[in-house]
């Protein structure tokens, strides 16, 4: 299977489907998502799963996949290809959260539920900073409108360095090569990610990340 055969496959369309149906600009199901993602370098002890179990039943909607690391992944350097989470990390979490609802209330539920679940699990996963998959795209770590200010609205008031404890040196580029929002950042030296930002970290204001300290104490 090609990877083009596999975004058909995934997008759930019927065995057989040209590829070509991906030219169309007319989505097969308009479905509204949320995602955020964290990174796991300590087991979660029972009491802690306990503690998430209960609390995703609360929140319902929002649903949990854990993508294991570790082994082959963890001999290679974080420089060496553009993901940078690999020793010192069993795992990655994502959140995933889907509606069918329209409008802008039913996006707000949605998404607010999703950030209440990730501010519950703020004591399980990694610390200073806190790690992000950045392909999820997630805009709670920054917002950029384009142009040449694009580094600095997504820099402004969060955590912006890479994994490796380096700089971006934005003279590096005149064109606008880093305007994406969480966009990976391959030099010689390292990659370039964005995490833990304080717009998100902010949201255990409703006490989330305060009672889930709680359960293991």
């Amino acid at each position: 299977m090609s990877w083009a055969e596999s975004v058909v496959y995934w997008t759930n369309f019927p065995a057989g489907t040209p590829v070509n149906v991906l030219l169309s600009r007319v989505p097969q199901v308009l479905t509204h998502l949320k995602r955020k993602s964290d990174y796991i370098t300590n087991p979660i002890p029972k009491q802690g799963l306990e503690f998430i179990f209960k609390k995703m039943i609360e929140v319902e909607s929002v649903m949990l996949t854990f993508n294991p690391l570790g082994g082959r992944m963890a001999e290679i350097p974080p420089s060496e290809k553009p993901f940078p989470h690999r020793a010192g990390n069993l795992f990655k979490l994502q959140y995933a959260t889907n509606w069918e609802e329209n409008g802008v209330e039913a996006a707000e539920k949605y998404i607010e539920l999703t950030r209440k679940l990730y501010a519950y699990m703020t004591p399980f996963v990694s610390k200073s900073p806190r790690g992000s998959f950045l392909n999820y795209r997630d805009l709670d770590l920054g917002i950029s409108h384009n142009g040449k200010n694009s580094y600095l609205e997504v820099n402004l008031g969060n955590v912006l360095r890479s994994t490796l404890k380096f700089e971006l040196n934005t003279d590096a580029s005149d064109s606008g090569f880093f305007i994406g929002v969480g966009a990976v950042i391959r030099e010689l030296s390292g990659v370039v990610t964005v995490s833990g930002a304080k717009k998100v970290m902010d949201r255990a204001r409703c006490g989330c990340a305060r009672e889930a300290n709680l359960c293991l104490e």
